[in-house]
Parts: C-alpha cells; sequence; structure tokens
C-alpha cells in the first residue's frame, strides 16, 4: 500500500524513454515524500502515451518551459549519457534541485563543471548510484563504518551475463518507444570500451567507494575475446585498503556481482542481483567478537524509489544526503578514465593527476 505524506517533493521527470519507464516513473508514483508533478519529453507520441498512463499534473514537450514552472522544485534527468551535463546544469541554473542518471558524465572536465554548477546553485544534486539504497548493502556499509575497524581487502565484481535480456524481458513489460526520440549525435556503443566501463564500471567503482572510500590509484588490464571484455583493476583506497575490482561484459553464465570484504572486526560476503529483480542483495556479515554471521532481509528492494524518498529527505527534511553527491559522481569519472589510461599504459595511475575521457 503507498502512504504519501503531507509535504511532498514535485517532481519532473525529463526523458519518458526506457530508464524513465523502468525506474522513475514509477518511483515518482510510488515514493511516501514525492509526486509525479509533470513529464518532458520531444517525441510527443511518447509523451502522451506516458501521461496517460502515469498521469502527472503536467506534461511538457519543451524542457525549458518545464523548468519555468514556479511549482516544480526537483527533476529527474533520465535521457541519455550525452545529455546529463547540458540538462543537470540547466535545472539547476533554473533553481530546481536534481537527480541525474549515472554517469554524471564522460570526462573529468564535464564532471567538474557540472560540480562547480552545483556549488554556485546552491541546490542539492544527487547522482542515480541506486545501489546505494539496496538495504542490505547498506547494513554491509553501516557495519564497515562502525565495527569492521581497519579494513584489509576488497575483492568487487560485476559481471554482465549473456543471458540477462532473456531474465529481464521475461520480467519487464516491453518499453514504449518513438521513431520521434531525441538521440544524441552518433553511435554511444561505437566505442564499447567507453560504453561498458560507463554504463557498468560505474556502478562497481561507486560500491567500492561506497564501502570503502576514497580510491586513490589504479593498475588495470583488459582482456577482449569473443566479443567479450573483462577488466582487472588493481585498486588503492586512501585508507591502505587493497582492493581487486573484476568487470566482465559478457559472461556465459547468469548475472554475477558481488564482493567479499576482509577487515579488523568481521568480515562480509555478498551476492547481488540483476536490478531489475527489484530484490536487496544476500548479504552476509561476520562478527569476529562473538562468531556470529548475520544476514539483514533487505525487503524493500526498490533502489530506484528508496533513492528519489532520500532526495526527497534531503530537500524537505534538511537530513544529509544518503545517496552519491556530484563530488561522488566526479570520484567515479576521475577513476573511470584512470582506469583506461592505466589500460593504455601498463602502468599504475594515480586518480588525483588524471584528466580527459574514459
Amino acid at each position: 500500500m503507498i502512504r504519501k505524506q503531507d509535504r511532498r517533493l514535485r517532481v519532473g521527470v525529463l526523458g519518458c524513454g526506457p530508464i524513465a519507464q523502468f525506474a522513475h516513473l514509477e518511483s515518482c508514483v510510488k515514493a511516501s515524500n514525492a509526486d509525479l508533478y509533470a513529464i518532458c519529453d520531444a517525441a510527443p507520441d511518447l509523451l502522451a502515451r506516458m501521461g496517460a498512463t502515469y498521469e502527472p499534473e503536467k506534461m511538457y514537450g519543451d524542457y525549458d518551459a518545464m523548468l519555468a514552472d514556479p511549482q516544480l522544485e526537483a527533476v529527474i534527468v533520465a535521457t541519455s549519457d550525452a545529455y546529463h551535463v547540458p540538462m543537470s546544469i540547466k535545472a539547476l541554473e533554473a533553481g530546481k534541485h536534481v537527480l541525474c542518471e549515472k554517469p554524471i558524465g564522460v570526462s573529468v572536465e564535464e564532471g567538474q563543471k557540472l560540480a562547480d554548477a552545483v556549488k554556485l546553485s546552491g541546490k542539492m544534486l544527487q547522482v542515480g548510484h541506486m545501489k546505494r539504497f539496496d538495504p542490505a548493502l547498506e547494513a554491509a556499509r553501516d557495519f564497515v563504518r562502525d565495527e569492521m575497524g581497519e579494513i584489509l581487502a576488497l575483492k568487487a565484481w560485476y559481471c554482465d551475463s549473456t543471458h540477462r535480456y532473456t531474465n529481464t524481458d521475461a520480467v519487464q513489460p516491453l518499453p514504449v518507444t518513438s521513431k520521434l526520440a531525441r538521440k544524441p549525435a552518433g553511435n554511444p556503443k561505437a566505442d564499447l570500451r567507453q560504453y561498458f566501463m560507463l554504463a557498468h564500471g560505474s556502478h562497481l567503482v561507486d560500491t567500492a567507494r561506497f564501502l570503502c572510500g576514497e580510491i586513490v590509484a589504479v593498475r588495470a588490464r583488459l582482456n577482449e575475446r569473443f566479443g567479450a571484455y573483462c577488466w582487472f583493476v588493481e585498486t588503492e583506497f586512501a585508507n591502505g585498503a587493497l582492493g581487486h575490482l573484476d568487470l566482465t561484459v559478457a559472461v556465459r553464465m547468469d548475472w554475477h556481482e558481488g564482493f567479499q570484504l576482509y577487515g579488523e572486526n568481521g568480515s562480509v560476503i555478498a551476492k547481488t542481483f540483476n536490478p531489475w529483480y527489484f530484490r536487496a542483495s544476500e548479504v552476509d556479515i561476520f562478527h569476529e567478537k562473538d562468531a556470529t554471521s548475520r544476514k539483514p532481509l533487505g525487503a524493500d528492494g526498490h533502489f530506484f524509489r528508496r533513492q528519489l524518498e532520500g532526495l526527497a529527505e534531503t530537500v524537505l527534511d534538511g537530513k544529509p544526503m544518503r545517496g552519491a553527491n556530484v563530488d561522488d559522481g566526479l570520484a567515479s569519472i576521475r577513476a573511470m578514465v584512470a582506469i583506461a589510461r592505466s589500460v593504455e599504459s601498463g602502468e599504475r595511475v594515480e586518480i588525483a593527476s588524471i584528466t580527459g575521457a574514459v
């Protein structure tokens, strides 16, 4: 049952494509402290279909017109990656808070431009790293922060599956598409190294940072065979922990994602599922002090709704941001660029000195 609070954040969704249909429109409808106030899309047929389905108060074919609406308080930028930064900056300059899909950009300079805009605006920008709102991963992070002590090492993996669409097509409705949809120049999938790193590597890097803090250096190798890509990344964290990240697209098996984390006062083992199952991770937290394992249920696995509610709590109630902020988004870009440069050079690359694009 959906229970709405009296005061709710009035949200507009920019873009009515698949990610909006699978995640954000429903999140606005189900959120306890937010409402789907407006939707905006350049394709009039898609706009009409989504308007009839979700019944927002306002519908716009022009983004500037939506931003000019004084009742609108926040925007979810659910567009192609190339539009994330310019559309987010437009919203911030119009005085709106922003939930921007990840990654926030494809280059360090682009990410820095957005970070500067956030600081100038005084508004909130949260990056759509929704795995931070997996309740089981939140429990793991709390254990790491409060009880684990020093971290020794992290092994984390994110392996997309050759069978992912067989799985997801069985549980998702077909997305409504339009021939009039606005698309960026060029093909985002023309460079698969870049595309896979931005689409999937951003999740792996952010999860590592969520658990272990800042990454200061990487050394990466890439193997490409039979149409599959496998990155093995040695990571150095600011707290002295070591990491090994495995990004593989795609494994010849089921979706394979999770981590093992070893610390002074215990360990964590996690298995994470395809996000479109809306199922919290299975996490086993081992407490050395009494030699017991604890497994949080994490019954509410709607990460996308939970991340919107987190932003609304920050805006409406002044609570600290639980999700990834713009600096987290920029740090993810830096790490991904460093991985790309390390693959090219074969050398260790320090994050602080990195510039350029993935």
